[in-house]
């Protein structure tokens, strides 16, 4: 059973007092309805609704069994009390459906009576429950016993484009378990396709499913980044050095790799020795000298690639267009490794912070109170946002006042007439969460792992 409409109670008015309805097995009964559908959350999605997998348990049922206990399927509705359980409502356009559910939300209007539509599990049932909305059809009524046409819909009938998933997208989505894997579709499989994109990786359109050829790009770049990962699904290790790879591209500036020989000015020559002993070639001073020993280094480089074949080689101990290239590759990748190693370690912190409960995983509106709530005034009030001595786990309108002003200092909204204006969702708890982060990231590095 679920609470209220999964999506659109906030858009549809339930103060209407319901009308007294009876339906009996004499007659079909025609009656207007205004339909939304509802869906089953499952663990690890890249996404929910209100936050958090606990949070749209609440608001959509536990997702397993309906009202009455009949397990959850296709052409099961969530329909008001006074229809009893196995009645059967034709929808056209739509199908066939049984009575099984109840709802909060669910309940009588004076021109409409709201009905939910079950729309499947997980991501997808989430992507159909999104895209279906609001909508206004008159169906017709067949009370239990009558002569009702059999249940008759696929959930397949309704549409599930992942990308109305985006707003909903969970901050620090790096859980293995929310990771996707070959033959999977879904939103985080398009997202590592457009990713792998981004990154020069992956040439084919984004369809969203994890088929051959996503599997051959991600291969791709593990093997260019080096590391030891499986190429049949996205790791917390191989999406860190993903995102490292797309940041590194991204940046304007070129690799700090001169042209070297006897003749350059010594500010390449320095740059060049930097380089090398980043690389581990070069144990020499930074003087800006073309000395044997940057000339032995710059050599063994080569070797190491077999770049040349001997010391008397054209171009051996000089850093030409191929060796140029070669190490503007190798620096790419050390910048690469560096971002990638700051980013598992800050969804290392992440991880620890939502264990011990104290990051904002779930999206709040006013009128809402608990712990979340606090713990939001408590962030606000450490940012100058809340009073302290307000802090009372109620969201009323000084949290709201808060929040908004907040939003806009962050550049959230610029204004309070903005959606999402005084509440937080996605993109605030994400703000919150990421500050947190940044924050426990900074202590780390200044006292290392054991302060936290």
């Amino acid at each position: 059973m679920h609470l209220r409409s999964s999506l659109c109670s906030t858009i549809i008015a339930t103060l209407l007092l319901p009308a007294a309805t009876a339906f009996t097995v004499d007659a079909p009964v025609e009656q207007d309805f205004v339909i939304t559908a509802y869906y089953s959350p499952l663990p690890d999605q890249c996404c929910y609704i209100k936050g958090s997998l606990e949070a749209d348990r609440i608001l959509n049922g536990n997702g397993t069994h309906a009202a009455d206990g009949t397990p959850v399927y296709a052409g099961m509705i969530a329909a008001p009390p006074s229809y009893a359980f196995g009645t059967r409502v034709e929808l056209p356009g739509l199908g066939v459906f049984t009575v099984h559910d109840r709802g909060g939300a669910i309940t009588e209007w004076e021109d409409a009576h709201r009905i939910d539509i079950w729309a499947g599990f997980g991501e997808e049932g989430l992507a159909r429950a999104v895209a279906f909305g609001v909508r206004r059809v008159r169906g017709t009524v067949y009370a239990p016993g009558g002569n009702a046409p059999a249940d008759n819909f696929a959930v397949e009938r309704l549409p599930a484009p992942f990308t109305a998933l985006r707003p909903y997208l969970v901050a620090g989505s790096m859980t293995p378990g929310s990771l996707p894997v070959l033959g999977q579709k879904g939103l985080m499989v398009r997202l590592l396709q457009e990713n792998l994109q981004k990154a020069g990786y992956f040439d084919q359109a984004v369809t969203g499913f994890f088929g051959l050829a996503t599997q051959q790009s991600l291969a791709h770049l593990i093997a260019d980044s080096g590391i030891d990962e499986p190429d049949d699904r996205l790791t917390p290790v191989s999406a860190a050095y993903l995102e490292a790879t797309i940041k590194v591209a991204a940046r304007s500036a070129p690799a700090p790799v001169p042209f070297v020989d006897a003749s350059s000015n010594a500010r390449d020559l320095a740059q060049a020795q930097r380089l090398l002993r980043s690389l581990g070639y070069y144990r020499g001073r930074t003087n800006g000298v073309y000395s044997a020993n940057l000339r032995s280094a710059i050599f063994a480089y080569q070797q190491s690639l077999r770049l040349v074949a001997g010391e008397t080689s054209p171009g051996a101990g000089r850093i030409g267009p191929l060796t140029k290239q070669h190490l503007t590759n190798a620096w790419k990748q050390r910048r690469i490794t560096a971002i990638a190693t700051t980013i598992l370690a800050r969804e290392r912190i992440r991880t620890m912070l939502a264990e011990r409960g104290e990051l904002v995983e779930e999206f709040l509106e006013p009128g809402t109170y608990g712990d979340d709530v606090r713990r939001v005034q408590e962030l606000l009030a450490d940012r100058g946002h809340f009073p302290r001595e307000q802090i009372n786990g109620s969201f009323g309108p000084l949290t709201e006042a808060s929040v908004l002003q907040y939003q806009m200092d962050r550049g959230i909204i610029a204004s309070a007439q903005d959606a999402g204006a005084g509440m937080i969702g996605p993109q605030t708890a994400a703000m919150l969460a990421e500050e947190q982060v940044s924050e426990a990231y900074r202590t780390m590095r200044a006292a290392g792992w054991g302060v936290l």
